[in-house]
């Protein structure tokens, strides 16, 4: 029997662990999509404990309690920290198989040399020991990030954001690049209630009234270049799924104007001013030099009660199942078409659309970037060893699985750097399985460059070529 969570954790080969330890163990972190405060991160407070690291804002660990039955006032109320952390303890002890157990305690491990197994009757004196390390010792973010060996993190910021924590960070001496990603999802999300109220937010950015969608256009390209001179090098776009309708620029402004009246939109104006903006975004990310992130196939607030008292990303978002095969190729087509398709980084929520955006990324391919068109990592309620270990084969089978990007945190906690250790782990023990059943040669002059590839470099080059 193995031990638990011991240093060849996940790796079954003799391969499996030599590929790890010797070259994608020490890799460094390119973290190019997370939700990191740059506020936070410029800051630089020291916490107070375990539970402010681990229990605050974290909608993984939310959702688990809720499932265990416990109240919501030791999940988002004013239960007592330590009261909410023992809540959590006794979730995880009945979790088997949920990644939160092995993130949880690959996190114990490498920040507060703890090898105990949280539960119930561990939680307090493991409470202790975390407080104890804690008080004594640096855990501010910036310390956390560099000790975490991260080469470079990029945010999620919306245009109207105004930037000025990154620009107090690059003016700080801080030694890793915090850059900022361009995140336009209110500027697609023409139906949501608060969308003239964005766009009076972004106008107060710009300097001048939005009242069209061609002074939509512009503004968007402005903040697009004002985030590039802070170093951004990647956008990221959420929507459920692509309809294309055909439409034209009469149309767009047309819906957009009913948007600013706060008249309710038809489902057709909404498809058609999604897709429009993904083109024109899309363009946009094209003649500036950008990547595009699509992340496809979220159902976000399904519950009315709790997102009225507790708002967004609170842990009530689940797995939408659209069809998304027609949309998402008439999107890129067009892009293409017009010589205007960005580095694209395609994440599907819905499993079942593995095989359909692994095949998709051929049709698009060129010679501008190794796989130009790139399948992103197991995402969100894919992220454990079952989804990873299935978005890697389905990547495997249909593209050029040593030209991937890799592994993200898509992460709001400065502990979470041990997400990217577990999928290493999950590719290392892959790779050693066909190469010790004979499908792949056990040549490390071939193997080494693509776990290191895939680790680290791969993201370097694609998102800084």
């Amino acid at each position: 029997m193995k031990p638990f969570l011991d240093k060849d954790f996940l790796l079954d080969t003799p391969t499996a662990r030599h590929l790890f330890h010797d070259y994608a163990e020490t890799a460094p972190i390119f973290d190019w999509h997370c939700h990191l405060s740059a506020k936070e991160i410029f800051e630089n407070r020291q916490p107070d404990d375990l539970f402010e690291l681990w229990l605050t804002g974290d909608h993984y660990k939310w959702r688990a309690m809720r499932s265990a039955g416990v109240p919501e006032r030791l999940v988002t109320g004013d239960g007592a920290p330590q009261e909410k952390f023992r809540a959590f303890a006794k979730t995880l002890s009945l979790a088997p198989g949920n990644p939160l157990v092995h993130w949880s305690h690959l996190e114990l491990q490498r920040y507060f040399g703890i090898d105990a197994f949280l539960c119930e009757k561990t939680a307090d004196a493991i409470w202790a020991q975390s407080k104890a390390a804690i008080d004594a010792g640096d855990f501010r973010p910036q310390t956390l990030i560099r000790n975490s060996n991260v080469f470079a993190l990029c945010t999620t910021d919306d245009p109207a954001d105004s930037l000025e924590w990154h620009v107090k960070l690059r003016d700080s001496g801080f030694d890793v690049p915090v850059l900022p990603a361009f995140r336009p999802d209110k500027a697609i999300a023409v139906e949501n209630v608060g969308f003239a109220s964005w766009v009076e937010a972004l106008s107060a950015r710009v300097g001048y009234a939005v009242t069209d969608y061609a002074s939509l256009q512009k503004a968007l390209e402005e903040r697009l270049v004002f985030f590039q001179s802070l170093g951004c090098v990647a956008s990221d776009q959420s929507v459920a799924s692509l309809v294309p309708v055909p439409t034209n620029e009469a149309q767009w402004n047309a819906t957009f104007q009913k948007a600013l009246r706060g008249e309710a939109l038809t489902k057709m104006e909404t498809d058609a001013y999604h897709f429009a903006t993904l083109q024109m975004l899309g363009r946009l990310y094209a003649k500036h030099g950008l990547a595009m992130e699509l992340h496809l196939g979220a159902m976000r607030n399904n519950n009315t009660r709790q997102f009225l008292a507790l708002g967004p990303d609170t842990g009530y978002d689940s797995i939408d199942d659209p069809q998304q095969a027609n949309g998402l190729s008439r999107l890129l087509d067009s892009l293409d078409r017009d010589g205007a398709l960005p580095r694209t980084i395609l994440f599907t929520l819905n499993p079942k659309d593995n095989y359909v955006f692994g095949s998709m990324l051929g049709n698009f391919q060129s010679d501008e970037a190794k796989s130009k068109l790139q399948f992103g990592s197991a995402w969100w309620f894919n992220d454990n060893i079952d989804g990873m270990t299935l978005q890697l084969k389905a990547l495997a089978n249909l593209g050029v699985l040593g030209c991937f990007v890799g592994m993200v945190t898509d992460s709001r906690s400065f502990l979470s750097y041990p997400r990217h250790e577990y999928f290493r782990r999950i590719l290392c023990g892959i790779l050693g399985q066909w190469v010790e059943a004979g499908l792949f040669p056990n040549d490390d002059d071939l193997l080494q460059p693509i776990v290191e590839g895939i680790a680290f470099t791969n993201a370097r080059d694609y998102f800084l070529k």
